[in-house]
């Protein structure tokens, strides 16, 4: 009975410490108080249904020539609208099967065909201009990245790396394998290309990892170093499924099992959270965009919708 007593204070003692290094030094690697206010939601549209402006399963998100682009999942199409929810058109059924994290780039929408290993491109007006990676060796493909120089960063999910592509479509490199040390993965979900280097979502890791241009870590984060450990508390993950970079240097991850959206400064450390709670079943925020004036756009998971986001603004004491 005294041994049993014994257990419960230890693991009373370890989740109360957890909640103390979370609190004080692991929301991005260093003790900061500079958060900033949350954001709040501002439009939201959708529904689960196959009609125009319905949804089966969001997957991913992206924005670009003045629309929302949604990656609508076992709908196996992707919806396009205006930025006030007004539905424009969709496309890819006949070249899709399960579209996963978007990306934009010179006129043109990236999408991983998570089932069919492959990396669809689209004008944005839905026309279909040819598919990448064949030959690649892709493995369940989640997320991809455009590069200034047109080269492809993708985060093939089941292949636990990240290949860097050529605007063709061939095999330049590969970085990762699995595991849960520096540089490897469990599952990445998504990459972002920012500042000459990228960003990888490394989803069962609940973590991000930095590299510099030629693939070589710069740092990682989330919970305690980095280390494979999930959690509520700021700056910690469970699960990351996708990931966006700011035009000032900002990086927003989607925080599925937490149901939020978490913003960081470029360096990974924690400025604010926000997001749609699950009411059950399911998890809300699954994919994160940020537009050009500062907005971020999500899509919501569970509720089968699109979500607009704006910060708060900064009230006086």
């Amino acid at each position: 009975m005294a041994m049993g007593s014994g257990i419960r204070r230890l693991i009373a003692f370890t989740a109360l410490l957890a909640a103390l290094l979370s609190a004080v030094l692991y929301a991005g690697g260093a003790v900061h108080w500079d958060r900033e206010p949350p954001y709040q939601l501002v439009d939201s549209w959708g529904g689960r249904g196959s009609d125009p402006g319905q949804f089966n399963d969001p997957t991913g998100i992206a924005v670009g020539n003045g629309e929302v682009f949604v990656a609508d999942a076992r709908n196996r199409r992707i919806q396009v609208f205006d930025k006030r929810g007004n539905f424009r058109r969709a496309f890819g059924g006949e070249v899709l099967e399960r579209p996963m994290n978007l990306a934009i780039a010179d006129g043109r929408l990236y999408v991983p065909d998570y089932f069919r290993d492959v990396i669809q491109v689209f004008a944005l007006d839905g026309s279909h201009l040819r598919t990448l990676g064949a030959g690649a060796g892709l493995d369940s493909p989640g997320g991809v990245a455009v590069r200034g120089d047109g080269s492809l960063l993708v985060a093939d999910t089941y292949g636990q790396r990240v290949l860097h592509l050529d605007a063709d479509g061939r095999l330049l490199h590969s970085w990762g394998g699995r595991g849960s040390g520096a540089g490897a993965f469990s599952y990445p979900t998504d990459v972002a290309a920012a500042g000459g280097g990228f960003y990888v979502a490394d989803g069962y890791n609940d973590r991000i990892q930095q590299f510099d241009a030629d693939g070589a870590l710069v740092r990682k984060w989330g919970g305690p170093f980095a280390a494979n450990i999930f959690g509520p508390f700021r700056g910690w993950f469970a699960t990351a499924t996708s990931v966006a970079a700011g035009a000032d240097g900002s990086v927003f991850v989607a925080d599925f099992y937490n149901d939020r959206i978490q913003k960081f400064s470029g360096d990974g450390r924690f400025l604010t959270a926000f997001g749609t709670p699950s009411r059950g079943p399911g998890h809300t925020q699954i994919a994160v965009a940020v537009d050009a004036d500062g907005s971020v756009w999500s899509a919501n998971y569970a509720d089968n919708r699109v979500e607009k986001w704006r910060p708060l603004q900064q009230t006086e004491d």
